[in-house]
């Protein structure tokens, strides 16, 4: 493996705060438990990549803006970045609004990536197989040759396996309730946090090209 390409929400960026104060909104305007509105969202999310603000929807509420302000690094990112640069090449391909190297520089890890690919720029979102394919390409890798680190089955592992990326599922953010129901879902391997691609990445590096999955409930 030469290359690690990175999603950025729920993988590298925390969104937690984002994510409550969407739901604080969309509760304030209903006559609804926050239970209930929550038992929602976490339905959504089985199956959406935007859960809020498909349950938002379901009630008839329209959310405002994202909110980039609330967004901050996980406490890992920092540290697993470090780490894994120089020994790889890092990149980024994610659906991100204008801005991305912007703000990842500001969070002082802009200059860990070789190749920034955010949907506002690249003109296409994932899973649209263009963007990684823009993104292998400014890289000059082969898709063997990469592994595709996200949250989302969906945006992230799904694509990445049709491409022959390998894929790595870090279980983060409300796509956690996502679930593996048939192969083509099925990645190389899970973490359920960013703190354990450290080791997996540092303690063998020969051993990526043979991932396998562990198992899952």
């Amino acid at each position: 493996m030469k290359w690690i390409f990175f999603d950025l929400g729920s993988t590298l960026v925390d969104e937690s705060d984002v994510y409550t104060s969407r739901c604080e909104f969309a509760i304030r305007q209903l006559n609804i438990f926050p239970a209930e509105f929550m038992n929602k969202v976490y339905e959504e999310a089985k199956i959406s990549p935007t859960p809020i603000r498909a349950a938002a929807k379901a009630y008839g509420v329209v959310l405002p803006e994202w909110d980039n302000s609330l967004e901050k690094l996980y406490e890992a990112t920092r540290s697993v970045l470090s780490g894994l640069h120089g020994k790889y090449k890092l990149g980024i391909i994610a659906n991100q609004s204008l801005g991305t190297q912007d703000r990842i520089d500001n969070w002082d890890i802009g200059q860990y990536f070789d190749v920034v690919m955010a949907s506002a720029e690249a003109g296409c979102a994932k899973p649209d197989l263009k963007i990684f394919t823009m993104a292998l390409n400014k890289a000059k890798c082969e898709p063997t040759e990469a592994v595709m680190v996200g949250d989302r089955l969906d945006n992230d592992i799904i694509p990445a396996k049709k491409l022959g990326m390998k894929t790595v599922w870090v279980r983060q953010g409300y796509a956690r309730y996502q679930s593996i129901d048939d192969e083509s879902k099925r990645p190389d391997y899970i973490v359920d946090s960013i703190d354990e691609l450290t080791g997996l990445f540092e303690s063998n590096s020969s051993a990526i090209a043979a991932i396998r999955c562990e198992s899952v409930d």
